[in-house]
């Protein structure tokens, strides 16, 4: 007959309110108190077993989550099915847990190189059309002498003896609660595993070298000011192996003198005098794609809004392209000659919306 769980919380001894910290110094000293290599008591290991899967889940956010929620959804297998064929290993391997296997521990695997990060100014036109651009910037690459070895031309690095090319070294240190170990880096060969006895002259044996590289960067239409564009394994080199890191580009936009965006919309003030105004006329307006003819009706008004279907800026999510808005300013004249303040004032005799009290003084 299958035994049944006890609820995680109860086995740490800890409320369902419990914080991160309070949870990790509970399973601390129970696995102390329990552990097989301390506690020789009948159970100790089904205890140390049960302790070990109730943290796993409860220090897990997403597992707590989940456990909060569904409970053992079905006998535990929600959480990947116990701890059978657990690895208690020593006492030592609990604060590794904690502390990450001490301090100075490496991982010689590959690595993937750094992120360059570069800043792009393109014109109003470029970043609604798209373009092609260069961008320069400085990036690491393996040296070009010795691509990468750190060895002089006709030398090969040899593998460290003192760590036999793992570039870790450990220390073991006994103490009443057990066995520590501690992983540092090989002072040897500083964690790199090998040791270059003659070392590349142009590098001076680090493998790798700064240059200045122009990257053409292809900038899609409709692009809009502050866009970040990754592009991939054009950032500094990996080691031993990774790939190379990404190129981030920020794209600077510069203003257009008569030219707005908003949105997918392009925003254009189209000016006209009161004759104009008021008799309509027709005019070609310039938009990004060439001239465009616009027909102003008679008796428009100042703030009026003309669309030009398709001019805009294009979707560069959805495709297809917004529209250009143009706004009618009506322009008050500031100076009038002799004969055009006659024409006014004669005009004016004429008009409506005069100050009605004036009229009938007069």
């Amino acid at each position: 007959m299958a035994t049944k769980k006890r609820d995680y919380y109860e086995v740490l001894g800890v409320g369902r309110n419990a914080s991160d910290e309070e949870i990790r110094k509970a399973f601390r000293r129970l696995a102390f108190q329990h552990h097989p290599d301390r506690n020789r008591d009948d159970g100790a290991t089904d205890k140390f077993k049960e302790i070990n899967e109730a943290y796993e889940v409860l220090s897990d956010p997403s597992k707590r989550a989940n456990y909060d929620r569904l409970g053992f959804a079905g006998g535990g297998d929600f959480f990947g099915g116990g701890f059978e064929g657990f690895d208690f290993g020593g006492l030592g391997d609990i604060f590794e847990t904690f502390f990450g296997g001490g301090a100075g521990a490496t991982h010689r695997g590959p690595r993937v190189g750094a992120e360059v990060s570069a800043r792009l100014s393109i014109t109003f036109e470029e970043a609604a059309l798209g373009c092609q651009k260069e961008v320069e910037i400085q990036r690491v690459e393996n040296c070009s002498v010795c691509h990468g070895s750190g060895a002089k031309e006709g030398t090969t690095p040899v593998t460290c003896p003192n760590c036999q090319g793992s570039g870790q070294v450990y220390q073991v240190r006994r103490s009443v609660f057990g066995s520590f170990r501690n992983v540092t880096v090989c002072p040897q060969c500083r964690g790199e595993g090998k040791i270059i006895s003659d070392p590349c002259p142009s590098c001076r044996g680090s493998g790798r070298e700064r240059f200045k590289r122009e990257i053409e960067v292809r900038i899609p239409a409709g692009v809009d000011n502050g866009l970040g564009m990754r592009l991939r394994g054009e950032g500094d080199a990996g080691e031993r192996g990774g790939r190379p890191g990404d190129l981030f580009v920020t794209l600077d936009i510069k203003p257009h003198p008569f030219f707005r965006r908003e949105g997918n919309n392009i925003l254009y003030d189209l000016e006209a005098n009161f004759a104009q105004a008021a008799l309509g006329y027709e005019t070609e307006v310039p938009t990004l794609y060439g001239e465009e003819k616009l027909k102003v009706p008679s008796g428009s008004q100042s703030g009026e809004v003309f669309r030009l279907k398709g001019k805009g800026v294009a979707n560069i999510n959805r495709g297809g392209r917004g529209d250009q808005l143009v706004n009618l300013r009506v322009v008050t004249p500031g100076k009038l000659s002799r004969k055009q303040r006659q024409l006014f004032e004669e005009l004016a005799e004429t008009l409506d919306g005069g100050d009605s009290k004036k009229k009938k003084k007069g």
